[in-house]
């Protein structure tokens, strides 16, 4: 039974672990699907929480078995002046055996606990491997938009490079003004310090994702750009699929069943357990005399009479725990439908801001751009206008990228709310 149950708890993490990553990215995204697969297995806190699994598995079995017989051994009716072993009859030499047998049902019940609490701990397992996995997903796309801000960033410099000497050719022919080199200059600054803060941030999140995948913190990564495939976020169908798969409610289930095995336990401890006992006396002969030996065997129970100082207390006890537990189950419910909600909403909003920026606003802005620029190669347009165009195109394609990843990000946190893949 032991065997069997840690076979399956590391199977059921196994497949949770497949499961519970992204299916479009892991077969798109070679990357992430790595990261995934080595937090899966390499992840100290998962591997710690499955160790504690495993421990948990293991004392089901223990839990049902019967106490230790005891083996004795001793002199009976020893004359006390004399102490001789062959003048009196019933002094004897004894060996003996004894076993306590639980009240049956008892042990069923003690196995039954120390099972719902295994269900329980392997469900804790499969929770920190979900939760593991949204945090590479997370900090996976915060790495991809530092690196995408960064390449907008270098793009943006370019350009503003080609502004300026726009800018210069105009002033040296008398066509524009000095200050139109200045501006032009100080937004460069301004784009060079902002290339040397998303330098800085890029080793921070690389450090972050690789712990969280369990690697060695100075291995390279490059990620791949998200994609944005709309999901089924059907807030009904959500809360479903969370009762179904959310390793955490379903081990505060396995909690709620254990409490109530525990309560069964403690109304069991009224009636009473059998003692067994079997012995052999060994007697000497004395003189002409022949002693045979003796066997005896008993039965004992202990007397549960002390219930309303010991055994009340414990059933009140059971009874208060069963409820906590229930009402901790229906606490994280409440809790999840209420995140959900929220992941359900901010992923919808997201999505319809990645839409705009594709349908409206970034186009519309490389086209005021152009035209900016069109316009103020024959003064028809002053440098702070076109300046401010250039400028409005980077914010939305940076805006874009955050849109992206801010819409990829709800849906891992809805995917770990529900203990489900979207896709």
């Amino acid at each position: 039974m032991e065997g069997k149950l840690a076979r399956l708890l590391r199977g059921v993490c196994a497949a949770i672990g497949l499961l519970s990553s992204f299916a479009g990215a892991a077969q798109e995204d070679p990357e992430l699907a790595l990261l995934l697969k080595e937090a899966a297995e390499r992840n100290p806190e998962l591997l710690a929480a499955r160790r504690e699994a495993e421990a948990a598995a293991s004392r089901v079995e223990s839990a049902a078995a019967l106490d230790d017989p005891m083996l004795e051994a001793g002199l009976v009716n020893v004359p006390a002046q004399s102490f001789s072993l062959r003048r009196e009859d019933m002094t004897m030499k004894v060996i003996g055996i004894s076993q306590r047998l639980p009240y049956p049902g008892k042990r069923d019940l003690r196995r039954e606990a120390a099972r719902r609490d295994a269900q329980a701990s392997a469900g804790g397992a499969n929770e920190v491997l979900n939760r593991v996995q949204r945090d590479v997903k997370a900090a996976y796309l915060d790495l991809w938009l530092a690196d995408e801000s960064l390449r907008l960033t270098e793009s943006n410099l370019r350009v503003l490079e080609q502004l300026r000497s726009i800018a210069e050719s105009r002033y040296s022919v008398g066509q524009s003004t000095q200050a139109d080199v200045f501006k032009a200059q100080t937004q460069l600054s301004r784009m060079q310090e902002e290339r040397l803060k998303l330098g800085r941030e890029r080793p921070v999140l690389e450090a972050e994702l690789n712990r969280a995948a369990g690697r060695d913190g100075s291995t390279a990564v490059k990620p791949r750009a998200p994609q944005v495939r709309e999901a089924d976020l059907r807030l009904e169908a959500l809360r479903a699929a969370a009762r179904a798969g959310r390793p955490q409610l379903l081990a505060q289930q396995r909690l709620v069943d254990r409490s109530a095995t525990q309560l069964d336990l403690a109304k069991k401890d009224y009636y009473p357990d059998f003692d067994l006992r079997f012995s052999y006396g060994q007697r000497d002969n004395f003189q002409d005399m022949r002693r045979e030996d003796l066997i005896s065997f008993t039965v004992a129970i202990n007397l549960p009479v002390w219930g309303k100082n010991k055994r009340e207390p414990r059933v009140a006890e059971a009874e208060s725990m069963r409820s906590q537990a229930a009402a901790m189950y229906q606490a994280r419910l409440n809790e999840i439908d209420s995140m959900l909600r929220q992941q359900v909403a901010a992923a919808g909003q997201a999505l319809r801001s990645v839409r705009l920026y594709e349908g409206a606003l970034i186009p519309q802005a490389r086209l005021t751009a152009d035209a900016s620029l069109s316009a103020y190669r024959v003064g028809r347009v002053d440098f702070f206008s076109l300046l401010d165009s250039r400028m409005t195109v980077f914010n939305a394609e940076i805006g874009h990228a955050a849109a992206v990843v801010a819409y990829n990000k709800a849906l891992a946190e809805v995917e770990f709310l529900t203990g489900a893949a979207l896709f």
